[in-house]
């Protein structure tokens, strides 16, 4: 039985006001899929639609402060709208099935999106997954990586712009500086009877 027919079956037993107050509370909530979406103005609008008869045009959507994300056509949607009044709806919540991450254990969190992409709080530490794109990091002075035993990269090249400082807190000196250093350093004679030359005069 539909919200229709429970509507029907109520006219026949209910007083007039508490049938227009059951009309009204049946259409609080509705539940359908997106077909259209704009997200460049203040408050993201959609087209959802939650029936074969029933269209709603630019209905907005709100999402939690801080978090951002624009669902593919076809995405779940639910609607509420306000006072039973289906032209004031607003979108609350939308999941799209294709994409869900799904297989978490409890207590685990994620981000992701339709392509792949994810970061995974998982029980045995955060996960980024890239699925082939690049990742940036930008607009910002510094970085600080804290590693209680190592940093390690696997990669086929590593490239770096500007200089490398070995031994920074200790007044160490930069990959350049040392490398100009070993390519001009020499050493002194041949030891006699042996192969092994002195210390190199270079020591900074």
């Amino acid at each position: 039985m539909n919200s229709h027919e429970r509507m029907r079956m109520n006219d026949q037993t209910l007083p007039a006001g508490l049938e227009r107050l059951f009309r009204r509370v049946m259409l609080m909530i509705g539940r359908g899929r997106l077909t259209t979406g704009r997200d460049d103005g203040p408050v993201q609008r959609h087209q959802a639609r939650l029936g074969a008869l029933e269209v709603r045009d630019h209905t907005p959507r709100l999402a939690e402060y801080g978090f951002a994300s624009m669902p593919p056509v076809g995405s779940d949607a639910v609607v509420v709208f306000i006072g039973g009044d289906r032209s004031n709806g607003v979108i609350i919540a939308t999941g799209h099935q294709a994409s869900r991450l799904n297989h978490l254990k409890a207590g685990e969190a994620a981000l992701y999106d339709d392509l792949g992409q994810r970061v995974i709080l998982t029980r045995h530490g955060i996960v980024i997954e890239g699925a082939g794109l690049p990742v940036t990091l930008r607009n910002t002075p510094e970085v600080t990586l804290k590693a209680s035993a190592k940093v390690r990269i696997e990669a086929p090249v590593l490239e770096c712009t500007g200089q490398i400082i070995d031994q920074c807190n200790a007044g160490g000196r930069s990959m350049a500086h040392m490398r100009a250093v070993y390519d001009a350093h020499t050493h002194g004679g041949i030891e006699r009877g042996g192969s092994q030359t002195q210390p190199p005069r270079q020591t900074t």
